[in-house]
């Protein structure tokens, strides 16, 4: 079974920006590197000058919201016997104009086989307690499965 808390550790995200490397006069954007070994190519949101091409603070915000709950879901499954064939989520977070004020995460999930309705829910409220990200941050976040035949919240 998956540990429901880590020993004390850091984390890192070393990010990087060259300004004699920008295409464009003007452009925000940066590296994020050594991060498990990948670059990821990133940039300030377009209203701020930046490539909407690459992905932004923002953006990666939501991201790892989805990605620990996920992540959660897909390690609790696993441990239940419960084989998932896909995941998905269409997380959204909203910004006041200064702040997070809200994350809602509408993960969509396939499973090998059919599983309770209950069972699914259980996985997706333990997995919600156990995000170490979720549980850092100020603004609510809240998940609202999509059953597997259905593109809508339930």
């Amino acid at each position: 079974m998956y540990p429901s808390v880590l020993l004390p550790r850091e984390s890192m995200g070393p990010v990087s920006w060259d300004g004699a490397q920008r295409s464009r006069i003007g452009e925000m954007e940066s590296e994020v590197l050594e991060l498990a070994e990948q670059t990821l190519a990133a940039s300030s949101a377009p209203d701020f000058g930046g490539d909407s091409r690459r992905a932004d603070p923002e953006e990666l915000f939501v991201a790892s919201l989805s990605s620990c709950h996920m992540l959660w879901f897909l390690g609790l499954a696993r441990a239940e016997k419960i084989r998932v064939a896909a995941y998905e989520d269409e997380a959204e977070g909203t910004l006041d104009g200064t702040r997070f004020i809200r994350v809602v995460l509408r993960p969509r999930v396939v499973f090998d086989g059919e599983v309770d309705i209950g069972r699914v829910d259980s996985l997706h409220h333990r997995a919600h307690e156990r995000c170490f990200i979720s549980n850092s941050v100020a603004c609510p976040v809240e998940v609202e499965p999509r059953r597997q035949d259905d593109a809508t919240p339930s």
